[in-house]
């Protein structure tokens, strides 16, 4: 196929819309429930009070807000696959947005902006403070100013807003690649996105990952845990196949492909996460996944993903056989022995090679 063919072919898989709409139009699909912004966003999405100001000042001054993207779904209502802040802010300044258990956020209040900096102060419409609230006629002007909006029709590909998605948030907003993998299961599947927060909220999984704020305010529990459940039984033949070059790409797409098909076992997988972290947090505690000097005779460093790797997963993987009997810290000592993982775990060793390696050792320490 050549590269007309190609195109020719991926542009039919996309059907898309495009036109301009009022704020009061916005305002009016999200209070009839018929557009979903995906408050659960919010704690990934990170806008200042001057950001938000900065918006409201723009449209007053009829300065262009670039479009929102949507995708329709089935049942007709429009998904955000970009402009969650846009549009969050809009609802938040006029008193109507609505948190993640459909709580009323609190309005918001505006900060002083470089052209107008009389907004210092102002809210939408508070009938106890009309000195500090807009007008009638500045309400009317946001209500009619206007917005684009582009719109993924439900006859395209169905992977497609995701793509959209990880194109347009990569490296804005959102700072890792598991707050955009939290933000893509959201969209597919929400009840999965909540069942997998509160299970990352263990004790015994906290307790042994030992992990700093920032990687905590990052997600990177949430990944860990993603490893965990895509990983931990994964058949040996697709281990071998991860394709090049990047193991995270793999690792999304294995995520939208699981939330998607609806025979996902829930109960085994928390089951396999609670006994394994369980056993870990009992004999080993913080140290789960830290070096061990043999020369020291003791646990040095801080966290490290390989030891996650090699010691979680290969529990996991014989979770149903796993007792408080087994020995872990005899275990550990053996795989920092173990020339086949030292060597795995070097310098220019790729993510995908060093996995293929030491998933399989891991089940093999672990056997029992």
């Amino acid at each position: 196929m050549d590269l007309q063919q190609e195109i020719d072919s991926k542009r039919q898989e996309i059907k898309s819309d495009s036109y301009s709409m009022s704020i009061g139009e916005w305002l009016s699909l999200y209070e009839n429930e018929e557009i979903d912004i995906h408050p659960e966003f919010q704690r990934f999405f990170r806008w200042s009070g001057e950001q938000k100001s900065k918006l409201i000042e723009s449209l007053l001054l009829g300065i262009p807000i670039p479009p929102i993207f949507v995708s329709q779904r089935e049942d007709g209502v429009w998904d955000v696959v970009d402009g969650l802040q846009r549009l969050s802010t809009i609802y938040q300044f006029a008193g109507i947005l609505r948190d993640e258990d459909k709580k009323a956020c609190k309005p918001l209040v505006l900060e002083s902006t470089k052209y107008l900096p009389a907004l210092l102060g102002k809210k939408w419409d508070d009938h106890s403070d009309e000195k500090n609230s807009l007008t009638q006629t500045q309400r009317l002007l946001i209500k009619r100013s206007k917005i684009g909006v582009a719109i993924l029709q439900k006859e395209s590909d169905p992977k497609a807003k995701y793509e959209l998605f990880q194109r347009l948030n990569t490296g804005g907003s959102i700072a890792t690649d598991q707050e955009v993998r939290n933000c893509l299961l959201i969209m597919s599947n929400r009840e999965m996105y909540r069942w997998m927060r509160d299970l990352s909220r263990n004790e015994s999984f906290q307790s042994c990952l030992s992990l700093s704020d920032k990687n905590l305010e990052e997600q990177y529990d949430m990944e860990l845990l993603l490893r965990f459940l895509i990983f931990r039984s994964m058949d040996d033949s697709i281990l071998k196949s991860i394709p090049n070059p990047d193991i995270s790409v793999f690792l999304t797409n294995k995520m939208i492909d699981v939330s998607e098909k609806g025979n996902f076992d829930y109960e085994t997988e928390k089951e396999a996460f609670q006994v394994t972290f369980r056993i870990l947090s009992e004999q080993l505690g913080g140290n789960s996944f830290k070096k061990y000097d043999h020369q020291k005779d003791k646990f040095v460093g801080g966290f490290i993903v390989s030891m996650f790797e090699v010691v979680a997963l290969g529990m996991g993987y014989h979770y149903e056989k796993l007792n408080a009997q087994v020995n872990v810290l005899d275990t550990v000592k053996k795989i920092w022995k173990d020339t086949r993982f030292t060597s795995s775990i070097g310098g220019g060793i790729s993510t995908r090679k060093r996995v293929q390696s030491i998933l399989p050792l891991g089940r093999e320490m672990f056997h029992v």
